[in-house]
């Protein structure tokens, strides 16, 4: 519950006590009594405004603290002693002095005053305390969401961060292999390294980068590896995009592609990249061939981040299938980014 609407419920409270506690003031016609009754329920008043925040403020904190049934019954056995003994001492003790009246009859016992007050006070107190639990219970709420929030973003920070020294690590060995053989092609690498270095450096710490954008990583990861592949017109991408400012969590795609690399027979073949937004549903579909005698599978930390982050940020939003065969391996993915648009 927002502080906002705790305000409003207080003020439609007294606004409501008010009406109803002159009303009957209103309509006493006799004007020797009628001044006496305005200024009781004035009192009255003033009584269950300082009931009603002492609860609030004050006993029912100490009450939820402790959480005992101790607790829980002195509680409510002090809040009605409060109300009582500060409407006794009010119109009991100091208006015989001030006006000359009081509201009970002098004989009334203190056992009857209080046993009769609790009628009168259970009102404001299980309006204060019932306000209070909810607004409590709101606010727990909050704080559990704020924390899982919380969680998350901890989380997804860690899993990108992985991310990040796991592709650079595929591309060294890459560049690698071309400064071994003395390749034409080492100083274009480096160059292109250099590039997704900074799309990586500046766009990571963003939540959400435009889908243009996480395509662009592709392109240039794709330019890149093309310099080691001797068919490189094997490396078949289609994309139509529509809606290319769609919101998207980055680096979500560029382990597949990296995989694919990592994994994939690129001697004779390469693989087959289609990528679509058609009613602002991501669909990206990968297929590559594996390598000869390949035993271990090829799924690695990079995809297994990504379907972790998938659950976190895109829950019944997203659906992965991935087909692992002696032969291929493909990917299937879409995500609806609806309401993601800038």
């Amino acid at each position: 519950m927002k502080k906002k609407q705790v305000i409003l419920l207080h003020l439609l409270y007294w606004l409501f006590f008010i009406y109803y506690q002159f009303r009957f003031a209103f309509v006493l016609k006799e004007s020797n009594v009628e001044l006496q009754s305005y200024i009781l329920s004035y009192s009255f008043l003033l009584v269950n405004l300082l009931t009603f925040y002492a609860n609030y403020f004050i006993f029912m904190p100490w009450v939820y603290k402790k959480q005992k049934m101790y607790a829980i019954i002195g509680g409510i056995i002090s809040i009605f002693l409060f109300f009582g003994l500060l409407r006794y001492s009010i119109e009991e003790m100091l208006f015989p002095i001030l006006f000359g009246f009081r509201n009970y009859h002098e004989k009334t016992t203190l056992v009857y005053y209080f046993y009769d007050n609790v009628f009168f006070g259970y009102t404001t107190i299980f309006v204060a305390t019932l306000i209070w639990l909810l607004n409590n219970a709101l606010k727990t709420e909050r704080e559990k969401r704020k924390l899982i929030e919380e969680h998350k973003n901890s989380q997804l920070q860690a899993l990108k961060t992985q991310i990040n020294p796991h592709f650079i690590f595929n591309t060294l060995n890459n560049i690698y292999s071309l400064v071994y053989q003395n390749s034409d092609k080492a100083l274009p690498a480096i160059e292109e390294l250099g590039q997704l270095l900074r799309y990586s450096t500046k766009d990571l710490e963003k939540d959400f980068i435009t889908l243009d954008k996480e395509i662009g990583y592709l392109d240039s990861l794709i330019e890149l590896e093309k310099l080691r592949i001797k068919n490189p017109e094997l490396l078949i991408v289609e994309k139509k995009l529509s809606h290319p400012k769609l919101n998207i969590s980055p680096m979500l795609l560029v382990p597949f592609v990296e995989n694919a690399f990592k994994h994939g027979d690129f001697r004779n073949k390469g693989f087959d990249m289609k990528i679509s937004d058609n009613n602002k549903v991501l669909h990206f579909y990968l297929l590559n061939f594996k390598k000869e005698k390949m035993k271990d599978s090829v799924s690695g930390i990079g995809i297994e981040n990504v379907r972790k982050r998938l659950e976190i940020l895109y829950p019944k939003k997203y659906e992965l299938n991935m087909i692992e065969t002696e032969t291929n391996f493909t990917v299937d993915l879409k995500i609806d980014l609806k309401n993601e648009e800038n």
